[in-house]
């Protein structure tokens, strides 16, 4: 009975002995894909030196690696901060940054999961990047120079995330928004702004309407001497007064309904005129 078991567990441990022997093999290599970057732990131990993509060995059953995710991540954060006018103004910013393959080890060492490296490092750094950027200007100035908040801003976030081998790739401005006490404040200016421009366009257009009533009336007084001077070159005042006497004398010609009467001689005053067909009406009332 001896003899015949025990030919019987010999299969039995061989086959425990190979199982052994494949998980030990699998668990002897591990497969880093491009974009992934590993920090091997023996013992509960981070070793120095990332593991990058490729084929990598590995103690078996008393190590572990944990694999990141290095390419890019992005995230919104939300900001608050007080401008140079002491101004509340609130942003939201979308983050594109992504880990440092080489300094993987530090990061692991440090922060742990990307999930911490997001709540623990990105976010607050934000938060203090986007309030060096805001005290610099005024709230008026933080909207209408976008551009150069945003820059300040990147500089900012870019020299404190660098040293936690956080490497910021792009930022964008998602929202900007600020008390509703200075909106009131902005939309008066606007309402001011916009009275004063209808102010001053009123006042240049009475200007210019009366410096054209002047120009008017100096071609007119212009106008108006020239005819006289014109008159009096040719002997104007004598010339009328001379043919009415003459054709009232010969008798041939009708009595003139206009009377032409002179002012004082030499003074070169305008003729008066006057219709004598309106005296002749009035006799007869």
């Amino acid at each position: 009975m001896k003899n015949q078991s025990a030919p019987s567990l010999q299969p039995l441990i061989g086959g425990i002995i190979a199982a052994l022997i494949v998980l030990i093999g699998f668990n002897s290599f591990v497969i880093i894909n491009p974009g992934q970057a590993g920090v091997l732990s023996i013992l509960g131990k981070a070793q120095n030196g990332a593991l990058l993509e490729g084929l990598h060995f590995k103690p078996p059953l008393i190590s572990n690696v944990d694999i990141y995710d290095v390419t890019v991540q992005k995230f919104e954060v939300p900001a608050q901060s007080s401008t140079r006018d002491l101004q509340e103004l609130s942003a939201s910013f979308a983050i594109n940054f992504r880990l440092d393959p080489v300094r993987i080890v530090d990061i692991r060492r440090k922060q742990g999961t990307l999930e911490n490296v997001v709540s623990k490092i990105v976010a607050p750094q934000t938060q203090e990047a986007f309030k060096i950027a805001a005290a610099l200007r005024t709230v008026e100035e933080a909207i209408t120079k976008r551009a150069e908040l945003k820059e300040d801003f990147d500089n900012a976030l870019n020299a404190r995330l660098e040293k936690y081998g956080i490497i910021v790739l792009d930022t964008s401005v998602v929202d900007l928004t600020f008390s509703p006490e200075f909106a009131r404040a902005v939309e008066e200016k606007q309402i001011a702004e916009q009275r004063a421009q209808r102010a001053i366009y009123i006042a240049r257009e009475a200007e210019q309407q009366a410096q054209a009533d002047v120009n008017r009336a100096k071609g007119k007084a212009e106008a108006q001497r020239l005819l006289a001077e014109t008159l009096k070159a040719q002997g104007g005042t004598l010339v009328l007064q001379k043919e009415a006497i003459e054709a009232w004398r010969e008798g041939g010609a009708p009595m003139p309904k206009v009377l032409v009467i002179g002012g004082k001689e030499g003074a070169g005053a305008v003729p008066f005129l006057f219709n004598l067909g309106n005296v002749g009406d009035l006799v007869k009332q």
